[in-house]
């Protein structure tokens, strides 16, 4: 599990706190990094767009239509957070299954298997969230968990219910994100260490080398899917919640 372990690569320490760069941080500054590469060259505006422009686009006219479609005319107004969001977690994801590994010494290091990292991001888009819909309703916004036409008799038990539903989502954003990210690494380690072990146990260890080898595959495949599924699922959820606030359905 040596993958998961974050580790000081530039030990710095100031006033008693350990404020070092460690190679989670290294990993989503190269996120940072890339993402800002890949707007930036795709906003040169030419006038025949080249295939970064095209990605650019689409990606945007993508979160443009999440915002209009989930949140309504007033999406526009979030849709920078979704879009950082989303390209965030899907660079951050990718950057984690990239074979980086087959240059010596160098291990790609997936940010977001991290409950620190999904769960700062999740804090984040609750607290917009929070912030939105008491900026906007006030204490009325409380009015969000007593489902409108439901009788004064059963308000008391329904108020709770939806209360603790409700704060239970920034939990689930960053628990679904963490645990698909690192189940995904496990069951490659995993096969990984059966195709290694097969290899040195004669005809059957390479039978057993085979089968795991296709499981990787498999599973390599399932990765890239997953990392872009969480990224979409994350950026949704948020517009949605976020349509919760801003029109307390």
């Amino acid at each position: 599990m040596h993958q998961f372990e974050v580790q000081p690569i530039v030990p710095l320490r100031v006033g008693g706190y350990d404020i070092s760069l460690t190679n989670s941080a290294l990993w989503m500054l190269i996120a940072l990094g890339v993402i800002v590469v890949f707007i930036g060259v795709g906003m040169k505006r030419e006038l025949v767009p080249g295939r970064w422009q095209m990605a650019v686009e689409q990606l945007t006219g993508m979160i443009d239509k999440m915002a209009g479609t989930t949140i309504g005319p007033e999406g526009k107004k979030f849709e920078p957070l979704l879009f950082s969001l989303f390209t965030f977690i899907l660079v951050a994801n990718f950057l984690g299954i990239l074979p980086f590994a087959i240059v010596p010494g160098l291990h790609p290091f997936a940010s977001t298997s991290h409950f620190s990292v999904t769960g700062v991001l999740a804090v984040i888009s609750f607290s917009t969230v929070l912030i939105v819909g008491f900026t906007r309703h006030g204490f009325h916004f409380f009015s969000l968990f007593l489902p409108p036409g439901v009788p004064w008799y059963m308000q008391a038990f329904l108020f709770p219910i939806e209360l603790i539903s409700f704060l239970v989502r920034p939990f689930s954003l960053g628990l679904r994100l963490f645990v698909a990210i690192l189940a995904g690494h496990v069951l490659m380690d995993v096969f990984g260490s059966f195709i290694v072990s097969g290899l040195n146990g004669g005809a059957l260890g390479f039978g057993v080398s085979a089968v795991s080898f296709l499981f990787v595959v498999f599973i390599g495949l399932l990765e890239i899917l997953v990392c872009l599924i969480q990224a979409y699922v994350f950026t949704l959820l948020t517009a949605v919640y976020l349509n919760d606030a801003v029109n307390l359905h």
